[in-house]
């Protein structure tokens, strides 16, 4: 039985591998912890969740941290020639950074309403400024050079994830593994060329080891100091142990023009220990799930598609990370995706087997835009209604067809999900599908009404007939649910 399992593990990853490739993306590698196996089921069965870029840089309404890494890009470019003096003007944020509205229970109800079963949280972003009460550093939200820190929710993180486990909801810290703060990562010895770090590790190992203590130190006061931990989410994937042949390549491709781009193909050897690192950390947190992120390997439990959905299902735990209006930190003026786009990008994501985490970005006073509130409630109001057809569901195929998407729950119920477009304000008269069809004993009901739909067989697939009160009355906006009680084999 073991040989066989184990053979059995070996195709789906070499069936994962070969279509992740297909992609262009990368591989996966299952976790050999069963704990963190059996934790992976129960997150795929949540499908939304809550992402939050939250920091002193809020207070400019800017790109989070990347406006002090050199690299020249239209996106994170500064406001001053003088780089200098803008680095110290960002840091200076620090003594600014007060904000006295912040209430996370409010946020946490607002997230339950809507659905949202987990969050994932910004612990420390590259700049190294912490939204926790670390002891390692004095760049920090708690440190008295902060005027938020007599607040009684001066300890941000924590307050955040109290609040949200009240509610229910399932933690996650984001945490970046590069600290553009840190002398141990940015040496003011050096220059700073780009993201990584600015001098060799290798040339230097003790300056790196004391990087390695202080990340590994940070990590774990967020695992013994906060409550339960479900997630561990790592960002900066660039901090990854190198071989020598991956910088060898990386050379050799900067020589010959590929890939385009001095700095960011610069590949420096950033080993900080992920296995120590994840083993001490599971230690404090069993069953920990760790999201290293675009770094191939057995840390990296689920893969973060950023700000777009796959085109076709995936073969293993997968999350789109989607920006809900504005930047991921707070800007001015933000534009707010609609109910239909946030409804049908959720719906179009959990019928390819993944996650949605959709993120909000919090003001420099602790507050939500109304915007985000009323984006929350009208997708609650729609998961209160067809909630049952994107919980605990898996795909099927043809997963997506036209406007349609579907989804199955274990027991063979099948969810027909019709997707609005912009303005629609009901289903069309007839749905249909051309590669599955219901038994012949099976019922089909519109979620939010009891009546029951007449269909008919259209080659291989069927067709459904809306009556006429469901498409002048329906019972929800965005989307429309068909509820087939079971499909035919």
């Amino acid at each position: 039985m073991k040989n066989r399992s184990m053979l059995l593990c070996l195709l789906v990853v070499g069936f994962a591998t070969a279509l992740w490739a297909q992609h262009g993306e990368q591989h996966y590698v299952p976790d050999s912890d069963p704990l963190v196996r059996n934790k992976l089921e129960q997150w795929q069965d949540l499908k939304f969740g809550l992402l939050m870029h939250w920091g002193a840089y809020s207070q400019w309404g800017i790109v989070e941290s990347w406006s002090i890494c050199s690299e020249d890009e239209g996106w994170c470019r500064r406001s001053l020639d003088d780089y200098t003096l803008y680095k110290a003007q960002y840091e200076a944020l620090k003594s600014t950074f007060n904000p006295t509205q912040f209430d996370p229970g409010k946020w946490a109800r607002a997230a339950r309403k809507a659905g949202m079963k987990y969050v994932v949280f910004t612990t420390k972003h590259h700049d190294g400024f912490c939204m926790f009460d670390t002891k390692l550093t004095d760049y920090k939200v708690t440190d008295p050079g902060c005027p938020f820190h007599t607040h009684r929710r001066a300890n941000i993180a924590k307050e955040v994830f109290d609040a949200f486990r009240a509610e229910g909801l399932w933690t996650g810290a984001y945490f970046s593994k590069p600290d553009w703060h840190s002398p141990y990562y940015w040496w003011p010895n050096f220059a700073t060329a780009d993201r990584n770090v600015n001098y060799d590790p290798d040339a230097y190992p003790e300056r790196w080891e004391k990087f390695i203590e202080f990340t590994h130190g940070q990590i774990l006061e967020l695992m013994s100091d906060y409550g339960p931990m479900d997630i561990l989410w790592l960002d900066g994937g660039w901090v990854a142990k190198k071989s020598e042949e991956q910088i060898r390549q990386a050379y050799e491709g900067r020589l010959d023009g590929s890939p385009s781009g001095f700095v960011k193909s610069r590949v420096v050897n950033q080993d900080i220990r992920m296995g120590e690192l994840v083993k001490k950390a599971r230690a404090k947190q069993p069953g920990l799930i760790v999201v290293d992120r675009a770094v191939p390997g057995p840390y990296q439990n689920y893969l973060t598609p950023e700000n777009r959905v796959p085109e076709k299902t995936l073969p293993y735990p997968w999350e789109s990370c989607i920006i809900a209006g504005g930047g991921w930190s707070w800007v001015h003026n933000a534009k707010y995706r609609s109910p239909t786009s946030v409804i049908g990008t959720l719906v179009d994501i959990v019928s390819k087997g993944g996650n949605l985490l959709l993120n909000i970005a919090p003001d420099p006073n602790g507050l939500w835009d109304p915007e985000a509130y009323e984006l929350l409630e009208e997708v609650g109001s729609w998961i209160e209604i067809n909630g049952e057809a994107i919980y605990a569901t898996q795909p099927i195929e043809p997963y997506k067809e036209g406007r349609v998407c579907l989804t199955q729950k274990k027991d063979g119920t099948c969810y027909v999900i019709y997707l609005a477009e912009e303005g629609q304000a009901g289903p069309p008269a007839e749905i249909g599908l051309s590669a599955l069809q219901p038994r012949e004993d099976a019922t089909l009901v519109m979620l939010g009404s009891e009546t029951k739909l007449a269909w008919k067989k259209a080659g291989e697939g069927f067709r459904v007939t809306i009556p006429m009160n469901l498409c002048e009355n329906p019972p929800c906006r965005y989307a429309w649910v068909i509820r087939v009680s079971s499909l035919k084999k």
